[in-house]
């Protein structure tokens, strides 16, 4: 494993226990990650999508014109699986603030 890919697994493994922890900074930083595959990340739009979902909820509009604009490439059964996952995520325990 290169450098850049111990480096982007750090930033992610980091990332995740921040948005754990009820960090809207980091739920908009994983969804830069997901959309962009910033540090060697796949690119997920659902993943991405429900990351900026949650931002959204904090009131973030940075994450809303993300949120809108990644919209655009998916399809509607995305973003319904992106919305859902976002509810779960907030039923396991995480609260937008």
């Amino acid at each position: 494993m290169g450098i850049s890919q111990k480096g982007a697994l750090f930033l992610a493994e980091s990332r995740v226990e921040d948005a754990s922890a009820n960090n809207s900074t980091a739920w908009f930083e994983l969804g830069i990650c997901y959309s962009s595959g910033t540090g060697g990340a796949v690119i997920d739009l659902v993943e991405a999508h429900k990351w900026f979902n949650l931002a959204a909820m904090t009131g973030s509009e940075q994450a809303q014109e993300w949120r809108a604009e990644i919209a655009c490439d998916m399809t509607p059964r995305q973003i319904a699986d992106a919305q859902k996952a976002a509810r779960a995520f907030l039923q396991s325990g995480a609260r937008a603030n």
